[in-house]
């Protein structure tokens, strides 16, 4: 009995030198204080906010980021199927009990605008 609590201590002691192992031993013990460094502050000052919206097939507008101060710097425009249309085959085809017959055509178009907005 005195062998296996001293197998299970040995045992013990070898996982907790393996969770210790494991672990970076990399620490930073000279942190700055960046919020007072001027020269990160200056970057951060100079950098604009960027946001990049997509509207498809005119679901919604940019017009509440434009009464937002949003400024539109970059729009690109290219057509896009809005919406999809099942359509049989043939004339004898059932597409409720047959699906491999089913063709799907595009039903509507529309555009999809990509706005590059900047504050």
């Amino acid at each position: 009995m005195n062998k296996i609590t001293n197998f299970v201590k040995a045992l013990n002691i070898f996982f907790i030198l393996i969770l210790l192992s494991s672990c970076n031993g990399e620490f930073n013990f000279n942190m700055k204080n960046k919020k007072n460094d001027p020269i990160i502050n200056s970057q951060s000052s100079k950098t604009k906010d960027k946001l990049e919206i997509t509207i498809s097939c005119d679901e919604e507008s940019i017009g509440k980021y434009l009464k937002d101060g949003w400024k539109i710097k970059n729009k690109t425009s290219k057509d896009k199927v809005c919406s999809w249309k099942s359509l049989p085959a043939n004339n004898t085809c059932d597409i409720e009990k047959d699906k491999g017959c089913k063709i799907i055509k595009p039903d509507s178009f529309g555009t999809e605008t990509i706005y590059l907005l900047e504050k």
